[in-house]
């Protein structure tokens, strides 16, 4: 497969210090032409959008302040992120959501700065990448008032059952599918829920260097994951939904370009069009 573009990796993090480069031209070999960085600060915003200038056309960004970074978000922070989301490499208001299973922030500071960014991402009109644990129930109770003034959106790493897919494809949503599809110990739920889900709102990620698919037949020194590996998810997936590699791969390399409006795909550079 050629031309697969990852969605979610982090770059930016420091397993990755001594052999970044070298760990692009692998995933560019293997058919990982694209790749978004995720944002989970602002210091890890401004990381993945510098990296993502020094590799343009290759590399994308968001910018977002993680659940787990929730405490730390203040007027500033907004500002800031403001300002991150008008460069043309960023392309997506996240990493945002909740996290009730770690729970490194208070809820009550994830949930304000979820609404903060739901409400930064209808100014900016740009679509939101989206991080959900052990909190659906309030993940969509927040999320579906301000629906209609996004773009757009994508479940970023989602890892739940068929009737929590049925809820995000309700409000629109895409689902990102990882590794997690290739761990039999729990994978289970995202197995069924992938084998009901629509072409055109599924798209893939490695969330490297976590997540490394537990079915590699050859498994990397140091268990890192990374974005080479796309290509076994993507296969997985495919099995999952019964359909050929060559569709799976075609529909998720369209649909993140035209979430995500990436340059290739010119005619749908208008989010508010692209996402109708």
């Amino acid at each position: 497969m050629t031309d697969l573009i990852d969605i979610g990796a982090n770059l930016t993090h420091e397993s990755f210090d001594r052999d970044r480069a070298e760990v692009l031209l692998e995933a560019r070999a293997a058919g990982v032409r694209r790749m978004i960085l995720t944002g989970t600060s602002v210091t890890g915003s401004v990381r993945a959008l510098e990296l993502a200038k020094a590799y343009p056309g290759q590399l994308f960004s968001t910018a977002g302040v993680h659940p787990h970074n929730a405490s730390g978000f203040d007027a500033y922070s907004g500002d800031a992120l403001t300002g991150l989301l008008a460069q043309e490499q960023v392309v997506a208001v996240g990493e945002c959501g909740l996290d009730f299973y770690r729970d490194f922030s208070p809820r009550d500071a994830q949930r304000h700065t979820f609404r903060e960014q739901l409400e930064i991402a209808a100014d900016t009109q740009l679509p939101v990448f989206l991080h959900q644990r052990d909190a659906h129930d309030e993940f969509v109770e927040l999320l579906r008032p301000v629906r209609d003034r996004l773009c757009g959106g994508v479940a970023h790493c989602f890892t739940g059952t068929a009737k929590m897919a049925r809820d995000y494809l309700d409000l629109d949503l895409y689902i990102g599918v990882t590794g997690w599809l290739c761990d039999e110990r729990r994978g289970g739920d995202l197995l069924d829920a992938v084998r009901h889900l629509p072409l055109d709102r599924v798209m893939i990620e490695t969330d490297a260097p976590y997540l490394l698919p537990r079915d590699l037949p050859k498994k990397p020194r140091g268990r890192r994951n990374e974005p080479r590996f796309l290509p076994h998810i993507l296969a997985r997936l495919a099995e999952a939904m019964s359909r050929s590699l060559e569709e799976v791969a075609e529909a998720t390399r369209r649909n993140a370009e035209q979430l995500f409006s990436l340059p290739a795909n010119q005619t749908d550079k208008d989010c508010n069009q692209s996402d109708k």
